[in-house]
C-alpha cells in the first residue's frame, strides 16, 4: 500500500462514528499511508471509485476510531502463562516429578508453574513436598488467576509474598526474573498485543511496577524493528520504592516515537468498599469507620508535587469518596494554568463512588477519569445492589456514578485494570450503558450509565487525551493516523441485550491491518 495511487482503501457504512459529531452517519473513511485521507457523508466522490482503489462496504457496520485502554498490567497478565503448564496435575507424586524436571534445566533461578489446581495448591503437604524438592531454589505454582499459590520456604524468604498475599504489587520482585526472559516474554507481548487488537484495542497506557525491571528494553526493541501493533504509554507504579524523578526523565527521553512513550507515575490510595478499606466521607453503615485502611497522603502527597514540578503526570486510585475528595486537594496543589485546569494532565482511576461537588472539582482542574464500565460483568444484581446497601446504605445509588460524572463536566476514560477485565466494547455499552449484572437479569441504577456514544467516546478521544496523543488519534478525521477498528454488527442499532454477539471484524493501525476476524 502506499503507491501512486491516491488512496489505498476506502470504507464505506452506513454506521461511521467518527467521535467528533457524536451521532453515527453514513458515509466513507479513505486511507492512505498511514493516515486517513479523508472522511465524508454519503456516497463516494468518483475520484475514489478508480478499479485500482479497493472499496470495502461494510454495510450497517459500525466503524470507529481505534480503541485506547488506559489502564493496563500486561506483566500482571502474561504470570497465567509463567512457567509450566501444571492444568493437568492431580497428584503430589506428579507434582514432585515437575519441579525436578524443571529443576534440572540450565542457571535456573526460580521455578513458576501456572494452573495448579486449587485443592492441591492448599493441601498442607504440598509446600512440605515443595521444600523438600527444592531447598535452595525458589519454587512458584500459581492457580489459575493467580490469586493464590503454592511455594517453598526458600520464596517465602527471597520474594516476601505468600500464599493467601499474592496480589500484584506484591508479585515485584518475582518479575524482574520472568520479565528478562526473552523466549518468555516476547512471545507473551506478541500474543498480548494480538488480542488486544482483535478487540480493537490500538493503544494501552501500561503500569509497570518500579522501573519496569528491565521490560523497557523489550519495548525499545520492539519498536526499533516496527514489531508493535499496539501503541503503549507507560507508566511507573512505585512498589518496592518511592517515585523516581530520575527514571523518568531517563524514560521521557528515551522513549518519543508514535508506539512508546513514558506517561508519568501511577499510585494506589484506598482499597475495596465492601472490605471497608475504601475511604468515605461520611462513616460506613452503622460504623463509626470510615476507612480500615491506614493511608499515607502525606507522603502520596509529596511524591505527586514532586512529580508535576518535574512535569510529570500522575494517576491515583479512588474507590470512596474521602479518597477522591482527599485526590483533588493533593491535585489543586498542583501547577495550574489561568483557568484553573492543571498544567499537567493527572487522572483519577477506579471513581466507584463519588460526591457531585467533587465531580465539579475534578471537572475544573481537567482532570481525566478512567472508568472500569465492565465491572458489573464481576457479580450479580444483589451481589452488587444488596452488599453495598449494606456496607454503605442509600449511597449505593450513586455507585458507579457515571452519568453524574459526565453531566458536571469530567471526562471519562476506557480503562479495564486488565487482567482484571479484558477490554470489550460491547461488553462496555452491555454493563456501563445498559448497567446490566453478571446475571443479565436486572439492570443496576441504569439512570447512572452513559450513552452509546458517551462510552464510545471514553474509549477513542478521550482515552487518547488521557495518553496525550488526541493530536493524531481518538477521531475519524482527516489527517489523522488511520487507527480504525470495523464491527461485525450496527452498537447503535443492535438492541442492547443482543449487543455482546456483535464482535470486532477487523483493526488497523497505521493503515495497516493488524486483525481481521475471517483471517484468525
Amino acid at each position: 500500500m502506499g503507491g501512486n495511487m491516491i488512496a489505498d482503501e476506502v470504507l464505506v457504512s452506513t454506521g461511521i462514528y467518527d467521535s467528533v459529531s457524536k451521532e453515527p452517519y453514513a458515509g466513507y473513511v479513505v486511507i492512505k499511508g498511514d493516515s486517513i485521507l479523508e472522511v465524508g457523508r454519503g456516497e463516494i466522490p468518483d475520484k475514489y471509485k478508480e478499479p485500482s482503489i479497493p472499496v470495502h462496504d461494510y454495510g450497517d457496520a459500525t466503524i470507529c476510531a481505534g480503541f485506547g485502554d488506559t489502564h493496563t498490567f500486561f506483566t500482571g497478565f502474561i504470570i497465567d502463562n509463567l512457567g509450566v503448564d501444571l492444568s493437568g496435575t492431580k497428584n503430589l507424586e506428579a507434582l514432585g516429578d515437575i519441579v525436578r524436571k524443571a529443576l534440572a534445566q540450565k542457571e535456573v533461578k526460580a521455578v513458576f508453574g501456572n494452573h495448579l489446581c486449587p485443592e492441591l495448591a492448599k493441601e498442607s503437604q504440598t509446600e512440605a513436598l515443595l521444600n523438600e524438592v527444592s531447598p535452595d531454589i525458589p519454587v512458584v505454582l500459581f492457580v489459575p488467576g493467580h490469586g493464590t499459590c503454592a511455594m517453598n520456604q526458600k520464596a517465602r524468604e527471597e520474594f516476601g509474598f505468600s500464599p493467601q498475599a499474592c496480589y500484584a504489587e506484591a508479585l515485584y520482585k518475582i518479575m524482574g526474573i520472568y520479565l528478562n526472559d526473552r523466549t518468555f516474554v516476547d512471545d507473551q507481548l506478541t500474543a498480548y498485543m494480538h488480542m488486544m487488537n482483535s478487540r480493537g484495542v490500538t493503544s494501552v497506557k501500561e503500569m509497570g511496577f518500579d522501573d519496569f525491571y528491565g521490560f523497557t528494553d523489550v519495548l525499545k526493541e520492539f519498536d526499533e524493528e516496527k514489531k508493535l501493533s499496539l501503541r503503549i504509554s507507560f507508566m511507573s507504579q512505585p512498589v518496592g520504592a518511592p517515585a523516581n524523578m530520575e527514571y523518568g526523565k531517563k524514560m521521557r527521553e528515551k522513549f518519543q516515537s508514535e508506539f512508546v512513550r513514558f506517561s508519568g507515575f501511577n499510585q494506589m490510595t484506598d482499597g475495596l468498599i465492601l472490605a471497608k478499606q475504601g475511604h468515605l466521607v461520611e462513616p460506613y453503615e452503622g460504623t463509626a469507620t470510615v476507612c480500615e485502611k491506614d493511608i499515607d497522603y502525606d507522603s502520596i502527597e509529596r511524591e505527586v508535587l514532586l512529580a508535576d514540578e518535574n512535569g510529570f503526570r500522575f494517576t491515583l486510585h479512588a474507590e470512596g469518596d474521602g479518597a477522591f475528595r482527599r485526590i483533588l486537594d493533593i491535585y489543586e496543589k498542583c501547577r495550574r494554568n489561568e483557568d484553573g485546569s492543571l498544567q499537567n494532565r493527572h487522572g483519577i482511576t477506579d471513581l466507584e463512588l463519588t460526591m457531585p461537588e467533587d465531580e465539579e472539582r475534578m471537572a475544573a482542574l481537567n482532570a481525566f477519569g478512567e472508568i472500569y464500565a465492565q465491572v458489573y460483568a464481576l457479580d450479580t444484581y444483589e451481589g452488587y445492589v444488596e452488599a453495598y446497601k449494606e456496607a454503605v446504605g442509600k449511597r449505593q445509588e450513586r455507585y458507579l456514578n457515571y452519568r453524574s460524572l459526565k453531566d458536571h463536566g469530567v471526562r471519562l476514560c476506557g480503562a479495564t485494570d486488565l487482567p482484571l477485565l479484558i477490554p470489550s466494547i460491547p461488553e462496555s455499552i452491555y454493563y456501563g450503558c445498559a448497567n446490566y449484572g453478571m446475571d443479565r437479569q436486572k439492570r443496576i441504577n441504569p439512570e447512572n450509565g452513559l450513552t452509546i456514544a458517551e462510552m464510545l467516546d471514553a474509549w477513542t478521544i478521550n482515552s487518547q487525551y488521557a495518553m496525550q496523543r488526541e493530536d493524531i488519534l481518538g477521531t475519524l478525521e482527516a489527517g489523522k493516523r488511520a487507527d480504525i477498528v470495523i464491527f461485525t454488527g450496527d452498537l447503535f442499532r443492535t438492541p442492547v441485550e443482543d449487543i455482546l454477539e456483535i464482535e470486532v471484524e477487523r483493526t488497523m493501525v497505521n493503515g495497516q491491518e493488524v486483525y481481521n476476524r475471517s483471517k484468525s
